[in-house]
C-alpha cells in the first residue's frame, strides 16, 4: 500500500493537546498508529464550529490523501440553552430542538459539500455522548441524537464512511473532562482513523461504510 497523508479537520476532538498535558494528543497518536511512511496533519482547531472547517480547508496540504472530519459538538453546545428553556408540552419542546436541528442541517450539509468537493477520500465522525452523569447525561445523549442524525444522513447521502465516536469512546476513562478525549480515548480514536486510512477496519460497528 502506498503511504498516505491523513488530515484531521474539525474541533478539539482532534485538537486536544491542552487537555492531555504530558500525554500524546490525537494527531500524535494517529501518527504512531499509521504504518511507516504515512503522515498525519492537524488542521482541526479547539473550539471550532461547522462553519470553521471551510477556513481549515484553505490550509490543506497539497499531498493530502485522506480527510477525517470531527465537528459539530460545539454547535450542539451552543444550543444547550434549549435544554433549560421552558415548554408547555413535550411537542413544543421537540419543536424547539427540531428548529436547531434544521439550522445545523443546513450548515453541516454545506460543510460536507465543501469537503467532498476536494475529491479525496473522506470520513465523517459523529458527536460522542460525552461523560456526563445522570440525569443530565441522559438528556444530553437524547438531544445529541438529533445532531448525529444530521451527520449520519450527510455521510450516507454522499457515500462517505462514518466513524461513530459514540461507540469508540464508551467508557469514563476515555474522557479528560466531560467533553474532551483523554489519552485513552484518543488512542481509540486514532486506531479507528488508522483503520479507515489503511482499509483494515474489521466489522462496521465503529466505521460504517455505505453500500453501493
Amino acid at each position: 500500500m502506498t503511504p498516505g497523508h491523513v488530515v484531521l479537520l474539525g474541533d478539539s476532538i482532534f485538537d486536544n493537546a491542552s487537555y492531555v498535558p504530558g500525554g500524546p494528543d490525537v494527531v500524535r497518536q494517529v501518527r504512531g498508529t499509521l504504518p511507516p511512511g504515512w503522515k498525519a496533519n492537524l488542521l482541526a482547531v479547539d473550539g471550532a464550529v461547522v462553519d470553521g472547517v471551510a477556513r481549515q480547508l484553505g490550509r490543506l496540504p497539497d499531498d493530502a490523501s485522506l480527510l477525517v472530519v470531527s465537528v459539530g459538538g460545539n454547535d450542539a453546545l451552543g444550543e444547550s440553552h434549549l435544554l433549560r428553556q421552558g415548554a408547555r408540552t413535550v411537542g413544543e419542546a421537540v419543536g424547539l430542538l427540531a428548529a436547531a436541528q434544521r439550522d445545523f442541517t443546513r450548515r453541516y450539509d454545506a460543510m460536507a459539500e465543501l469537503v467532498a468537493a476536494r475529491g479525496l477520500p473522506v470520513a465523517l465522525c459523529t458527536i460522542y455522548d460525552g461523560n456526563f452523569p445522570p440525569p443530565e447525561g441522559t438528556v444530553i445523549r437524547a438531544a445529541l441524537a438529533l445532531f448525529n442524525d444530521v451527520i449520519t444522513r450527510a455521510a450516507f447521502a454522499r457515500g462517505l464512511p462514518l466513524i461513530d465516536l459514540r461507540l469508540i469512546c464508551d467508557r469514563a476513562e476515555d474522557y479528560a473532562n466531560p467533553i474532551e478525549p483523554s489519552v485513552a480515548g484518543g488512542a481509540k480514536i486514532a486506531g479507528a482513523i488508522a483503520a479507515f486510512a489503511t482499509g483494515t477496519a474489521a466489522g462496521s460497528m465503529v466505521i460504517a461504510q455505505p453500500r453501493g
